[in-house]
């Protein structure tokens, strides 16, 4: 248990908390939610104690041992892979390099036997006889196989490194776990793996994630990080947010009678609970969601940008043709011999570990990289939005400010009042947009971008990983936005729920082409005899 008692923290005249206090007790999964630049990963960092508030404490509970996933991915550059997992617990890994150290002196002493005895007593106490292969389970568990356990750390790629330091974070059964986007760079298999450990996980847990999907599974509450305050509220994340909105939906109608608010949370909570899966965790939430009553739920505070996409044209059956496309980058060949169709009402999720290939077929198709061989024709009905990857090159050196910027992409020469107007939907008020586009924020950037392809108008759109550097509200929005566009797409995320609820067709490009099914993204992970094909693809 982790008890937090009126923190306070502020940086200069900017109050990020106030009077927070909360208790976050054991066999729970807390999912810390709140609008960038809330102070998340802060105060994650005030509960670990690498910051110290200016008011107020935190209290583990007696004898309690906290883990914390590191940032720092080359901070164990010369250490030993197996190592470095087992130095999550602090305590066990001091223990076995004292024992080692007196086990290697030339003089052993009665003294050294007796200090030995005592060190052999502890370590057998912190369950160090099952250290290592309870390390190498993590491992295995996260896609590290054991051919890279006696490895150093410096040997192993950026995503291995973010794996062991995950696996040193999960080490030795912590009574409270901070996890700070513990999903970032992690493959489909590894994630499923940590949510399964996290929902059988019987102590505290606290964790910040921009993935829906991940909190909707792993969550018991929500703590949600408000005007310097933080509410713990019961259930995952799409219980907290269709609860608030419909708090915000009842608020509004003032004339509505409490027995009818009543029955329609009633209602609320039962498909909530109807939908919930055998997980043990979701069965805890569902015991809690039926305690809910009337006065739990409170509209937020968020503010969500419209994003709506709506086509000028209706688009014709002949939208895409990709024939025998190839491509090689740098001395690698990242397409070989793509070739697929696309058709009316396709929304098409790009998926694959090679980032390069996806967003390489994206420049293709978009027309901003030639392919060696192979080609590719558009219909004549289709006009084509293009949200790149890495939209730098629309922002650098631009003294425009918002306004300016977005009027160059406005097909009928907009006023300002009009554009302000967009601009406003998309967060952008009052003399925000009068600021210079170059120096936007990664988030302010992407909502630009999609400002930009809204005032388009085009009936098929092309999105490399649009979800980067956007917060959830954001991520909510586009996600329901994309959900209602009346015409056909191809987009590429890391985000599960946005490729589940968007997607209609899956194209996983490979090392030895590409896969192509008509069907939801959990169907196409589900699918035992695909899986299969998908491996053997990979090999």
């Amino acid at each position: 248990m982790i008890t937090v008692s009126n923190v306070g923290l502020r940086y200069g005249d900017r109050k990020l908390f106030e009077d927070v206090n909360i208790k976050f007790t054991p066999g729970n999964c807390y999912g810390l939610i709140g609008a960038n630049g809330a102070g998340k990963s802060t105060f994650l960092k005030i509960l670990s104690g690498e910051i110290e508030a200016q008011t107020g404490n935190v209290q583990l509970g007696p004898g309690e041992r906290m883990a914390v996933l590191k940032q720092n991915h080359f901070e164990y550059e010369e250490f030993e892979v197996l190592k470095v997992v087992i130095m999550g617990h602090t305590r066990l890994y001091e223990v076995m390099q004292e024992k080692d150290a007196i086990y290697m002196k030339a003089d052993f002493t009665d003294e050294d036997g007796m200090k030995a005895a005592e060190l052999e007593g502890e370590f057998a106490e912190l369950n160090g006889w099952e250290a290592e292969s309870e390390a190498a389970i993590l491992l295995k568990g996260l896609g590290i196989g054991e051919d890279l356990h006696d490895k150093k750390m410096a040997e192993l790629s950026g995503s291995e490194k973010v794996k062991v330091l995950l696996a040193q974070a999960l080490f030795g059964k912590p009574d409270v776990l901070l996890l700070d986007e513990p999903t970032n760079h992690l493959d489909i298999k590894a994630i499923q793996w940590l949510e399964e450990f996290l929902i059988n996980f019987e102590n505290t847990v606290i964790v910040v994630s921009h993935d829906r999907h991940f909190l909707n599974k792993v969550c018991t509450h929500i703590a949600d990080l408000d005007y310097g305050k933080i509410q713990i509220y019961v259930g995952n994340y799409d219980f907290w947010y269709e609860s608030s909105q419909l708090a915000s939906r009842m608020a509004q109608d003032a004339n509505k009678k409490k027995e009818e608010k009543i029955k329609e949370l009633q209602a609320f909570i039962a498909r909530f609970s109807a939908n919930a899966s055998k997980s043990k965790q979701a069965t805890s939430r569902k015991k809690l969601l039926d305690k809910i009553s009337l006065d739990d739920i409170k509209p937020s505070s968020r503010r969500y940008p419209f994003v709506g996409f709506t086509p000028e044209r209706e688009i014709g059956n002949d939208l895409l043709r990709v024939e025998g496309i190839s491509k090689t980058i740098d001395g690698v060949k990242v397409l070989d011999n793509i070739s697929f169709i696309m058709n009316k009402d396709d929304k098409i999720a790009l998926v694959g570990t090679n980032e390069i290939a996806k967003t390489t077929l994206f420049k293709i198709i978009a027309g901003e990289l030639e392919a060696d061989s192979g080609s590719f024709k558009w219909g004549v009905t289709t006009s084509q939005a293009y949200f790149p990857k890495d939209n730098s090159k629309y922002f650098e050196n631009s003294d425009l400010n918002l306004v300016d910027w977005l009027r160059q992409f406005s097909p009928n020469d907009q006023s300002e009042s009009f554009l302000r107007g967009f601009l406003g939907r998309m967060l952008f008020s009052g003399e925000e947009v009068l600021k210079k586009s170059s120096v936007l924020s990664g988030g302010e950037k992407v909502r630009c971008m999609l400002s930009k392809m809204m005032l388009s108008g085009a009936n098929v759109l092309l999105l490399d990983e649009p979800t980067n550097h956007l917060d959830l509200e954001s991520i909510t929005a586009l996600n329901n936005g994309l959900i209602n566009f009346k015409g056909s797409m191809i987009f590429a995320s890391h985000d599960h729920q946005f490729i589940q609820t968007v997607a209609n067709r899956i194209i996983e490009l490979t090392p030895n082409g590409m896969i192509d099914k008509q069907m939801t993204y959990d169907e196409y992970l589900e699918n035992g005899d695909l899986q299969k094909q998908i491996a053997d693809m990979y090999k």
